[in-house]
């Protein structure tokens, strides 16, 4: 049998639930409840100080819960970055689909970057601060999961070459970086200043700014 999709069973005993799972990884509302007690306690506390009993507690679970779920803390701070990545990207995709060309598609990802992270402000904090304190290997996959996301900058660009509104000559990867640059800037501005100003109201005018360097 492979065992990659081999499937256990595990029992819960306080609640007596059976699950049938894939080894190493659960879902559920269980799985839910603590990825989100996750953000809220690695942002209060930072990552290093973010232990697991306080992350059972915030999510109202048993200390030895999380490991029917992760297989430690690594574990479950890369499993946060692509719960939130994903779901962030899955929305911004099916938004950016709606749009005619590719400026209303930019814009569309940059009103939805600020949207996500400037109603969540706990996850921003890991996203913007504590994610970037892991080590070396941990920041490697969080890469990885970055990549669909710059996949999808890269769409929008090669749109707008190919319909004549952004330059012919422009550098895909050189604007990627500007447009993520900019945008993971002024997110991490705004934590750092604890959320003072609002978010929202910058994607028109750093829109502005980006379709200037983009554009004809």
């Amino acid at each position: 049998m492979n065992t990659h999709s081999f499937l256990i069973e595990c029992r819960i005993k306080n609640k007596g639930e059976l699950h049938m799972v894939e080894k190493g990884k659960k879902r559920g509302p269980k799985y839910d409840k603590i990825i989100d007690a996750a953000v809220v306690v690695i942002a209060q506390n930072g990552y290093h100080q973010a232990q697991v009993s306080k992350i059972a507690r915030e999510a109202g679970v048993a200390d030895g819960t999380i490991y029917l779920y992760f297989k430690n803390k690594e574990d479950l701070l890369i499993s946060l970055f692509q719960k939130k990545m994903g779901n962030f990207i899955d929305k911004t995709e099916e938004q950016i689909a709606k749009k005619e060309n590719a400026m209303d598609k930019l814009f569309t990802l940059i009103d939805m970057h600020f949207k996500h992270l400037g109603s969540d402000y706990e996850l921003a904090i890991v996203t913007q601060l504590e994610l970037r304190q892991t080590n070396k290997a941990l920041r490697a996959q969080i890469g990885e999961v970055l990549k669909k996301y710059l996949t999808l900058v890269d769409h929008i660009l090669h749109e707008g070459i190919k319909s004549g509104l952004f330059i012919e000559e422009l550098d895909i990867r050189l604007a990627r970086q500007m447009i993520f640059g900019t945008l993971d800037e002024t997110v991490t501005n705004w934590v750092m200043k604890d959320h003072k100003f609002e978010l929202e109201p910058l994607a028109k005018p750093l829109h502005h700014l980006l379709i200037n360097g983009l554009s004809k």
